[in-house]
């Protein structure tokens, strides 16, 4: 099953953790004390970009018969709807620029142009997941749909058509998460789904008409005898967005690396577990400041974990400081490259499609799923036995990537010792030395 001793995994000590909790408090508040004009500046420029986008790819999309213009058309509504999502919508929404003190870019006022309401998201995405991150049985971004992402939720039939559920998830990603936020909302508020008239249901009714009016209505009418090239290109645009968005979250949350945590974690979590919990149960993928930019600067999903609230454009110097940090107490900085975290990602879609009997490994040394369980013959830095936190030689800090380490160099001896026996057997029953 997945951590429920976040120390014993870490190989770190109370102590440890404690003071690796006041180091990332220190970067929040370095931060905070430096925010100023030229973060302002950059989010007044980015929705200059992003309205400056959407309004020549709408112009282009309605006036234009020709093909190149409408495939132009197309390609920049979706990075328009791209960074309203992303670097807009969804940083905003986090309270990022709030400081500021604008009510254009405040979260209590930001409407995103996203299916689902912002409110509705607001409490499942800031609230839900954002506190209770990976923990199995709170955090049901775990259990999406029907995703089966952790060996911890048990095997159901269904989830044999979890890579293709998956693909229909991808394509319709906004309607999947408003869908989603819009169930928390009813089961927050204690409305019963048979409540038709019911506040989340009346929100939630109201922003489908005005996205659906706006995108399938609106604009196509406006392009008079193309009506159906514009709808087709808005739908276009569109799906590209849903496509690019669940990408960024699947890398972020799923690849190996990105630790799942228990109910009992929770117990009596200090602060500094806490930010080791998100450290550790996210992941990054590397990335260039255009591909960073178009993935709302998701690409550094540890640093927003961290720091949900400060602003998605100082990320880049924050992740840094946190590299350091993750060096100075021996701890694993999940990061790749963005194919290889969504391939990781999705194989764990398709692994635990099957049931656990067909799977190797366990549930508590899975690539995907794993615990302080799978250090059973490594004795662990809270047990208070032979295990040095500190290497005797390096005078350096061991902790948990020095344990992996150690695990990895454990599994590759006892497999060449499985080897060595299978030739003894097989040289055994054939006669040969």
């Amino acid at each position: 099953m997945a951590i429920t001793d976040i120390r014993a995994f870490a190989h770190l000590t109370e102590a440890d953790i404690e003071a690796l909790g006041r180091e990332l408090d220190q970067i929040r508040a370095d931060i905070e004390r430096s925010l100023g004009q030229r973060d302002a500046d950059y989010i007044r420029r980015v929705i200059r970009v992003h309205r400056g986008l959407e309004a020549t790819a709408r112009l282009l999309l309605c006036a234009s018969r020709y093909r190149a213009p409408r495939m132009a058309g197309i390609l920049m509504l979706a990075a328009a709807k791209i960074i309203e999502m992303m670097e807009l919508g969804h940083n905003i929404s986090h309270g990022q620029w709030d400081w500021m003190n604008d009510p254009e870019i405040h979260s209590t006022n930001w409407e995103w142009d996203f299916i689902g309401p912002s409110a509705h998201w607001k409490r499942s995405h800031n609230y839900v997941h954002h506190t209770y991150t990976n923990v199995y049985g709170l955090d049901e971004d775990l259990s999406f749909v029907v995703l089966r992402m952790t060996r911890d939720e048990p095997w159901r039939p269904v989830h044999l058509i979890q890579p293709v559920v998956s693909l229909v998830v991808a394509a319709g990603f906004e309607w999947a998460i408003a869908v989603h936020d819009w169930a928390l909302e009813r089961r927050h508020t204690g409305v019963h789904r048979g409540q038709r008239r019911s506040q989340p249901n009346i929100e939630f009714a109201r922003k489908i008409a005005s996205q659906v009016g706006k995108d399938f209505l609106l604009f196509p009418a406006l392009s008079r005898r193309g009506f159906r090239r514009t709808l087709a290109a808005n739908a276009s645009a569109l799906l590209l967005r849903n496509l690019w968005s669940y990408v960024v979250i699947m890398c972020g949350h799923f690849p190996d690396g990105a630790e799942k945590f228990t109910i009992e974690q929770l117990e009596g979590e200090t602060r500094g577990e806490w930010y080791l919990r998100q450290l550790l149960g996210t992941a990054n993928f590397t990335a260039r400041p255009v591909l960073a930019f178009l993935s709302g600067n998701l690409c550094y999903q540890i640093e927003h974990h961290l720091f949900p609230d400060l602003p998605s454009n100082r990320y880049p110097e924050i992740a840094e400081r946190v590299r350091a940090l993750c060096d100075k107490y021996d701890l694993p900085y999940t990061t790749g490259s963005l194919t290889g975290q969504f391939w990781l990602a999705y194989r764990t879609v398709w692994k635990l499609a099957l049931p656990d009997l067909l799977l190797h490994r366990t549930s508590d040394d899975a690539a995907e799923t794993r615990s302080e369980r799978k250090f059973s013959g490594i004795s662990l830095a809270s047990s208070g036995s032979s295990w040095q936190a500190i290497d005797p030689i390096t005078g350096t800090r061991r902790g948990l990537r020095t344990a992996l380490a150690a695990d990895s160099s454990r599994r590759l001896a006892d497999h060449g010792r499985g080897r060595w026996f299978q030739r003894r057997w097989i040289a055994s029953i054939t006669g040969q030395r």
